[in-house]
């Protein structure tokens, strides 16, 4: 039987899933009696301790005895003296990035009306229960959000709005029922004649956009859920009077209903903790910044000029980054197909920029380096989410750099209470080129365009809100693609035009292609949650 301090220290641990062993456990104890800490102590100072743990590239979700030694060595080295009790303020001890494989799983439990933790071990396969399970919970995600919305929640209160309120239907309650008017929610696919039909957990109905006038903003494309409105006809079609996105729920209400959750495996903190962090950063981070490059194509020869112009600018001016995250395509051209020279020349001009970025001592001291592939770049899958750039090229970034992370595609940074997604992938030509029923009129402008993209991937909650023919994804895995809650903010890094867009209070750019564009970046500011375009 474990007593009360071996129970205090799994609880902390298990806060940010994390598991010890006997030995891990052996250890926690002897550095709390080798600095002689209060039993009213341990709690904090085992919280410090799993902090530095989880900030480890190599951190496992059963604690290995090996890193938890070195986290606890460098505290000591740190000057810290007994050390892990105080709690560091610096930036540095909030910070984590986070890559899609050690992501928790998630799933929505109709039962428990509830997300609940997925008891098997995922894997790159998938099965086909799992296929079927990640897009049952996309839209289940999605109906708790349409539920608890205004529109469709009933007050508790008598009032005359409880008429005009809308009722969801599903697809087994049109049966008989031809000429009357049905609201549906439900994935857009095609039926095996190829017809476009709308999907949901009890069937599929036909759909008929002849009589739709005019869509509701954003886009509609095979793979998105829709709430569609419409009068079920004998023919056993549903003739669309009105279609729209579903309602997007904002950052603040979801974390109040499950603020309890760890969705990054970071460790869970209340609303009241997050507005204490907020706090933080504005007053004592107002001037700390990340910057984020795309499409940064090592082989084209103006780019390696222009980093050495921003690294000489940032050093000049004393505006050094905290964190610079670099996106693929870090090739102007595929080489998945090419030869031996090809391949070569890829990794050489990693080489390269790892002796450009080397040589500024000054921003390499303090500035975490974070790359992430792009469709083009060389990376173990092309599925989503994408492992990061193969270790055998960036093998001398990894020497040369003290602070260098290799993301996957989606990758996440948590910084105090905020939530950075990183995504790459050319998303306004794939979701326009896939748009069904009601197409995108020739006359929308570039503007309505940039913000119907946003909406529709901040309202599907999910990155790519596509079928699997269109973009494949591993499934035991999707759950890394879903955004719910809302991010704080998310890098739609794509080779169309730049923009910043501020959607449900989540903050939306693109910073552009970096050479193409005579190297633009952008810059965020997390005390302010915004960007600015350079």
């Amino acid at each position: 039987m474990s007593n009360p301090r071996q129970r205090t220290i799994i609880k902390v641990f298990r806060k940010y899933s994390n598991s010890l062993g006997p030995d891990a456990l052996d250890l926690v104890e002897q550095i709390l009696d080798l600095h002689e800490i209060a039993e009213e102590d341990v709690e904090s100072s085992v919280e410090a301790l799993a902090k530095d743990y989880n900030k480890q590239d190599d951190a496992l979700m059963k604690v290995s005895v090996e890193v938890l030694q070195r986290v606890y060595e460098t505290l000591q080295d740190q000057g810290q003296g007994t050390g892990i009790e105080i709690e560091r303020t610096d930036p540095e001890s909030h910070l984590y990035f986070i890559d899609a494989f050690e992501m928790p799983n998630w799933h929505w439990s109709v039962e428990r009306g509830t997300f609940e933790k997925a008891q098997t071990l995922p894997t790159t396969s998938g099965t086909a229960e799992s296929r079927i399970l990640s897009v049952r919970d996309r839209l289940n995600v999605i109906k708790q959000c349409v539920l608890r919305n205004e529109h469709f929640a009933p007050s508790t209160l008598p009032s005359r709005d409880r008429d005009r309120l809308v009722t969801l239907k599903s697809t087994k309650q049109l049966l008989g029922r031809a000429g009357e008017r049905f609201l549906l929610l439900g994935m857009l696919t095609r039926s095996k004649e190829g017809k476009l039909c709308l999907e949901d957990a009890d069937g599929s109905v036909e759909l008929d956009f002849s009589t739709l006038d005019e869509p509701g903003d954003g886009l509609f494309t095979e793979g998105s859920f829709a709430l569609v409105e419409g009068e079920y006809t004998v023919d056993a079609t549903l003739e669309i009077i009105a279609i729209g996105q579903p309602p997007c729920e904002s950052r603040q209400t979801a974390r109040s209903i499950y603020g309890h959750i760890d969705f990054l495996g970071k460790g869970s903190t209340s609303l009241l903790e997050d507005g204490t962090l907020s706090v933080k950063v504005q007053e004592d981070l107002p001037d700390l910044h990340f910057f984020f490059l795309s499409d940064v194509w090592l082989d084209h020869h103006r780019t390696l000029p222009g980093l050495q112009k921003m690294f000489d600018n940032c050093v000049e001016n004393d505006f050094i980054p905290k964190v610079l995250i670099m996106c693929g395509n870090f090739t102007s051209r595929s080489i998945s197909n090419g030869n031996a020279r090809d391949i070569q020349r890829y990794q050489e001009n990693f080489d390269a920029l790892a002796d450009l970025i080397s040589s500024y001592p000054l921003i390499t001291r303090t500035t975490h380096f974070v790359f992430v592939p792009g469709p083009l770049d060389i990376a173990l899958n092309s599925t989503l989410p994408r492992r990061p750039i193969l270790t055998s090229f960036v093998a001398r970034l990894r020497t040369k750099l003290q602070n260098v992370h290799f993301g996957t595609n989606p990758c996440r940074i948590k910084f105090f209470d905020q939530e950075i997604v990183v995504y790459r992938d050319d998303c306004m030509s794939k979701m326009v080129r896939n748009v069904v029923g009601v197409g995108v009129k020739p006359d929308v402008s570039s503007e309505d365009l940039k913000r119907f993209l946003v909406q529709s991937i901040l309202d599907q909650a999910h990155l790519s809100p596509l079928t699997i023919n269109i973009q494949p994804v591993l499934s035991d895995y999707d759950h890394s693609l879903r955004l719910y809650p809302l991010p704080t903010a998310l890098v739609l890094a794509d080779k169309y035009d730049r923009y910043k867009i501020t959607y449900t209070g989540c903050h939306v750019f693109n910073p552009g292609s970096f050479v193409g564009n005579s190297f633009v970046f952008s810059t965020y500011k997390p005390a302010e949650i915004n960007s600015e375009e350079w």
